[in-house]
């Protein structure tokens, strides 16, 4: 059942605006854009080589995956990597205070949502950015990631993973290690990928290669620095 709150915000979607009105609002929500990429690519410009961790903002500090997340994220720092997440509770404060305690580079990309999300106290305070849109966010992680570790999560995790699936797929993103950590959590999902997505025809089953599921933190932050070592990459700007 929506709440009276739900059911006003799509009256309100639905609300008749005349040209002016219509124009006004898109003018204003570009230069918004407009200003959230500015801010995100200035601040993110010379960061150096950072791999994006995503996961629930839910999870909860005595969980085995915030630990989990926040030792991989030390880790990482302790290889010359610096850490990104979403900049809020949960899996992502884990890893900002895994790179925190690492002494490397912590950097939060905080989305403001009317529940749950604020930023957490691990993220360098020249490093924490807001955003209002999802999309100018994911643009930032893709950008300046270059390694993705996927812990696990809900829908905007799943969102997080598959946008950067979709880029490296369709070779808009250059092939960068995606890490989906927690074989138990993510096997319902792989099975149906690989009966039914597979199986219809709608991805090809050597596409189930551009993606990795470990179940430790060797593992994960081993295919990351693999990876790096083999290719020798700079940051992708």
């Amino acid at each position: 059942m929506l709440t009276q709150e739900e059911q006003e915000r799509i009256r309100k979607s639905f609300k008749v605006k005349n040209w002016s009105e219509t124009k006004a609002e898109d003018a204003w929500s570009i230069f918004k854009i407009m200003g959230e990429f500015a801010n995100g690519y200035e601040k993110m410009s010379a960061i150096g080589p950072c791999v994006a961790i995503f996961g629930s903002a839910r999870t909860k500090p005595e969980d085995k995956y915030y630990v989990m997340a926040e030792e991989i994220a030390y880790e990482l720092t302790q290889r010359g990597f610096g850490v990104i997440t979403g900049g809020g509770p949960g899996i992502m404060e884990a890893g900002n205070k895994g790179a925190h305690r690492g002494g490397g580079k912590s950097v939060g990309l905080n989305i403001v949502l009317p529940m749950e999300q604020s930023s957490n106290p691990y993220i360098d305070k020249d490093k924490c950015i807001d955003f209002q849109y999802f999309f100018t966010r994911k643009t930032i992680f893709t950008r300046y990631a270059q390694g993705f570790i996927v812990m696990p999560g809900g829908f905007g995790t799943l969102d997080e993973f598959f946008e950067a699936l979709t880029l490296v797929q369709t070779q808009k993103l250059a092939n960068f290690p995606i890490v989906l950590v927690g074989k138990s959590y993510w096997q319902g999902m792989l099975d149906w990928i690989e009966t039914t997505m597979v199986d219809e025809g709608n991805i090809n089953a050597d596409e189930l290669q551009l993606f990795k599921v470990v179940e430790t933190v060797e593992a994960a932050v081993n295919i990351i620095e693999d990876f790096y070592t083999r290719y020798a990459l700079r940051p992708n700007f």
